[in-house]
């Protein structure tokens, strides 16, 4: 119902879109001047997702002519049909052998199976920065997807003139962009820049699909991974702060974070519940961060008593960190060929001759641009690379990105006041190379070249460490 102006759409909540290719809900509405569909017609049957819309026209205060249009399977020439004016005493419509049919057919059109019960993502990035640093940040955000078991669908890249401040991209761009994710099925739009407040908002009233930006996106992998309760609590402290200034009453923005990807760790608790209580929340979690940060102290205080010297292993995320530390101790650290796949800080001897041993600590993985509020959070488990006698860099040199990765570790290790710490530079996953490409690299860097899937190459790491740790201390007390 409505009038002249326009009609109001109810909440369609109870018809959600994703699961099936149409919403399984027809509109038919009045055009008292019998004019045909219009744009905001066909807008709102592709926005909506509806199974049809029909246009009634008025005459005379009867009906007289009617028009419809549906919408099209992915792929096709023309993403909708209409059927144009005919009589409404004549028009003939089998609506649901129509509908089976056309459902039959856009199922068939998606690459995924209907039994899917994954997120389906369209990932989006808009950037002013060089095209070759926008590919590699939009490659990086797929990997961390599959990180957090979403399925990617498309990759969308626009290169404006400057960013649109309430929507990020241009108001039409955005219709566009939801048009299609909802041709492909998808349930979400995981964003690379991240967006504040006010454009995850903005973006979410247009469309019913979940908003989510990159920091959420990496938050959600952390809830995922985080097992040990220093990890599960610094995970849930850094997911309220960054939720906190998005809390907006009940708002059907934040409603629609409720579950799946973005909705993990703390969403237990409603995110509809107000500032006060989340703030309450925060204090409590920094509180017993605090005592588990003690904890840790002691711990490390303890290990300093025995005069054991410490080694820490930092890199990037999925550089190989602790398949190099379960390969160096016997140990069974889970490993996966995933982003953040390790969150749980681990610590294991390792002996050497001579009645010789040390702690090898393997850290929590490193990544351009981490959220400041997990910087925040995981401030105190990073804290433990300040007792470290050594630090072993690992790089993985089978990806293009090796050296934007190592920029982006040494300026979190500037962050942390760390940069003077004594580091050995590791090339891992050398197996993937050409033996003199791993010559060239290791010369160039002054890095020590292994594989931690071969535990034959250790030879030369094993010296150095020993070299670092021992030589070095017998140098200090000879002078």
């Amino acid at each position: 119902m409505g009038s002249a102006r326009g009609i109001f759409i109810p909440d369609l909540g109870n018809f959600p879109v994703g699961r099936k290719a149409l919403r399984g809900l027809r509109l038919i509405h009045t055009h008292l001047n019998e004019e045909p569909l219009n744009k905001d017609d066909l807008t709102d049957l592709a926005l909506l997702r509806l199974d049809l819309i029909a246009a009634l026209g008025v005459r005379n205060r009867l009906p007289g002519s009617i028009s419809l249009a549906h919408l099209m399977p992915h792929g096709s020439e023309k993403s909708h049909e209409i059927i144009h004016d005919q009589s409404f005493y004549h028009f003939e419509f089998d609506f649901s052998t129509f509908i089976a049919s056309l459902e039959e057919e856009m199922e068939r059109s998606r690459v995924f199976s209907p039994h899917d019960r994954r997120e389906k993502a369209i990932l989006v990035s808009v950037s002013l920065k060089p095209r070759y640093e926008q590919e590699d940040s939009i490659e990086e955000l797929n990997d961390l997807a599959r990180s957090s078991d979403v399925l990617v669908l498309d990759t969308i890249m626009q290169r404006p003139k400057e960013v649109n401040p309430k929507y990020v991209m241009g108001e039409g761009k955005l219709k566009e962009l939801i048009i299609h994710a909802m041709n492909r099925g998808a349930t979400l739009l995981i964003f690379d820049q991240n967006l504040n407040p006010s454009q995850t908002r903005a973006i979410a009233d247009y469309t019913e699909l979940k908003v989510i930006d990159r920091t959420q996106l990496i938050l959600d992998i952390f809830a995922r991974h985080a097992h040990s309760r220093d990890g599960k609590v610094q995970v849930e402290l850094a997911q309220l702060k960054y939720r906190l200034p998005r809390l907006a009453g009940k708002g059907t923005a934040m409603s629609r974070l409720m579950g799946g990807i973005g909705g993990r760790g703390p969403g237990e608790m409603k995110l509809e519940i107000d500032r006060r209580r989340v703030r309450d929340r925060i204090h409590l979690l920094e509180k017993e961060l605090k005592t588990l940060s003690e904890a840790r102290r002691q711990r490390r205080y303890r290990r300093q008593q025995a005069g054991i010297p410490i080694i820490s292993i930092i890199g990037y995320t999925n550089a190989g960190k602790s398949t190099l530390l379960n390969a160096l101790t016997n140990s069974t650290v889970t490993v996966e060929d995933k982003m953040f796949a390790t969150l749980d800080t681990s610590s294991r001897r390792l002996r050497f001759p001579k009645e010789r041993e040390v702690i090898i600590t393997d850290t929590v993985g490193f990544i351009r641009e981490l959220p400041h509020d997990l910087m925040t959070a995981f401030k105190a488990t990073l804290e433990e690379l300040r007792d470290a006698h050594l630090l072993l860099h690992i790089v993985d040199v089978s990806t293009p990105r090796f050296e934007q990765h190592m920029v982006s570790v040494e300026t979190i290790l500037k962050e942390l006041l760390l940069s003077e710490k004594p580091k050995l530079l590791v090339l891992n996953k050398i197996d993937k190379l050409s033996p003199e490409e791993v010559q060239n690299l290791s010369v160039r860097y002054s890095a020590i070249a292994i594989s931690a899937r071969d535990s034959s190459t250790f030879g030369p790491l094993l010296q150095e460490i020993e070299t670092h740790i021992w030589n070095r201390q017998l140098a200090e007390i000879n002078t």
